[in-house]
Order: C-alpha cells, then sequence, then structure tokens
C-alpha cells in the first residue's frame, strides 16, 4: 500500500525538548502474580475496580485472567473468535468496555494489526466474543519491513479516550535513540490509518526508553509510559498533536521486565513484569507524587 507524509504532518512533527527527570517513590511489592501469568503483557481494570484483567503475549492463550486484588485468579476467559497472534496490551474506557491490542510486532512486518473489544462487563464470564475488531496501518510505513534504522513500528503501548485509541509505539531501530511514534485511531469497526500525531523521544538507553505499556488518570491530563527501569509522564498534550508534550521520567529504581501498567486512581499506579528465573512474576504499586 502507498502512504506518504503529508506536508501538514511534517510541519507538526517534532522530538520534545529534554524530559524532565525526578527520583522514584518506593516500588513496593503488592503481590505475586498466579503461576499462570509468567508473561503478563497487560493490565487493566474492570469497571468497579474490583477485578483486575491480565493478558499474555505472542505463543499464549487466547484467555483473559481475571484477579481479585489481592492478586488470586478468580476466572480464566476464553476469547471464543479469536487468536493471540500476539496480544500486547489491555485497556478500558468509561463505560466499562475492554479492548485487547493484537498488534504486537516485533518484526515491523505485520499486516494484520488490529484492536478488540470484547464483551466482558461481567466479572464472572468464563468466554466472551470480540464483538467489534478495529483494524489498521501505519501512516508513514510503505515496506514490511522497513530498513531496521527505521524500525518504529512495534508497539505494546495503547489507550482510549474520547472515541479514539492512542498507540505509542516501540522502538526497536538498529542504532536505537529513543525516539518513539504517537499514533490516533478511531475507536469503530472498520479499516484505518493510522493518522501520525507525534514524534517524541524518550532520554537513556533501550531499558530506559522502549515503551511497554501505557495507561491515562480519569481526568485524561495525565499519560503514563512504562519502560523496564522507568515511567514517562506524558501532560500538556493535544489530543490531535502530541508535539509539544511535556514528559517527566521518574526512575523506578527497579529494573526488570515490566510489561504491564494500569491507573488503580488518580494518584495509585499498578505496575507488573513478567517472571525469569531469579526474578519478577509481581505486581508493584507506585505512589505519584
Amino acid at each position: 500500500m502507498n502512504i506518504f507524509f503529508t506536508a501538514t504532518t511534517l510541519l507538526f512533527l517534532s522530538c520534545n525538548p529534554k524530559a524532565d527527570q525526578s527520583k522514584s517513590d518506593t516500588l513496593a511489592v503488592e503481590f505475586s502474580l498466579p503461576k499462570k501469568l509468567k508473561e503478563v503483557s497487560g493490565i487493566t481494570l474492570s469497571k468497579d475496580k474490583n477485578t483486575i484483567w491480565a493478558i499474555e503475549d505472542q505463543g499464549n492463550k487466547n484467555v483473559i485472567y481475571g484477579l481479585d486484588q489481592k492478586g488470586n485468579l478468580t476466572n480464566d476467559v476464553l476469547v471464543e473468535n479469536t487468536e493471540n497472534h500476539d496480544w500486547e496490551d489491555i485497556t478500558n474506557d468509561p463505560e466499562g468496555n475492554i479492548y485487547i491490542g493484537d498488534f504486537g510486532n516485533n518484526d515491523n512486518d505485520r499486516q494484520d494489526l488490529a484492536i478488540l473489544k470484547v464483551d466482558l462487563k461481567d466479572t464472572s464470564q468464563t468466554t466472551t466474543k470480540v464483538v467489534q475488531t478495529t483494524k489498521f496501518h501505519y501512516e508513514g510505513q510503505v515496506e514490511f519491513p522497513p530498513k531496521k534504522s527505521n524500525w518504529l513500528y512495534d508497539c505494546e503501548a495503547f489507550i482510549e479516550m474520547d472515541g479514539n485509541f492512542y498507540l505509542f509505539t516501540k522502538n526497536r531501530s538498529k542504532g536505537f535513540d529513543g525516539t518513539f511514534l504517537v499514533f490516533q485511531v478511531p475507536n469503530k469497526e472498520g479499516d484505518f490509518g493510522a493518522k501520525l500525531i507525534g514524534k517524541l523521544k524518550l532520554q537513556g538507553g533501550y531499558s530506559d526508553a522502549a515503551i511497554t505499556s501505557a495507561t491515562v488518570n480519569s481526568t485524561k491530563d495525565k499519560i503514563v509510559l512504562l519502560t523496564h527501569k522507568n515511567i514517562h509522564v506524558l501532560s500538556g498534550f493535544d489530543t490531535n498533536d502530541f508535539s509539544k508534550t511535556k514528559i517527566q521520567r521518574i526512575s523506578l529504581n527497579h529494573n526488570s521486565q515490566k510489561e504491564a501498567i494500569v491507573f488503580l486512581d488518580d494518584k495509585t499506579l499498578l505496575i507488573a513484569d513478567e517472571k525469569d528465573k531469579k526474578e519478577g512474576g509481581n505486581a508493584y504499586r507506585f505512589n505519584l507524587n
């Protein structure tokens, strides 16, 4: 497919000024994840906030796992009419609808990217179905894969806000420099071109600046991006143009394969990491000052 940057797009895309950096509060273990969840890739909350919904990524089942606030597994919800191609994040909207980001794209060559809306409002469910499929392709990507110096089209992080999805890409380029792209996709059934609305940069190396999950607060004025070592708080953004976004980096003083984040309330985050032989497999509480 032939997709080109427009002159207008090029005018508003720019790298952000050097981000502010802060030291962290304590990253406290809230609970250990169930043994079934070795490769957690996303978490979100039910509308009543009593259930934590969790997913795993490529190579795992097409199942959404329900946890209580102590980390106990309450139910496995089989998503019947789809497959887990590479589920990388999960989010919700104010009405309690749940969305799965099936857009993992490690090799930057996928052409079947999608966001799946599932019918999951009853926390006692054991099965569900996809009720809306939002397919998309990235504005600016014309090669599958592009040159390794431009591997900017993997994604592990998104949110839903005011009828649109916002995707924050994971840089896998040769010569990693922390650059990431922000795309907007309408929350509708169909096949869409993801609109490029920002090109920004996080400071540091891969563990500091490769984005693995995202969450937005209830007032929609702060988006938090997760990396292995930090969180990055975005503010001052325009919903149609992220080029002037302010970014505050907060060190977690902790390095693990953190893959999932959600606001428990507007001052508290829940963060989860994958399990390996020596560490991880936990959910952590983090207080935003």
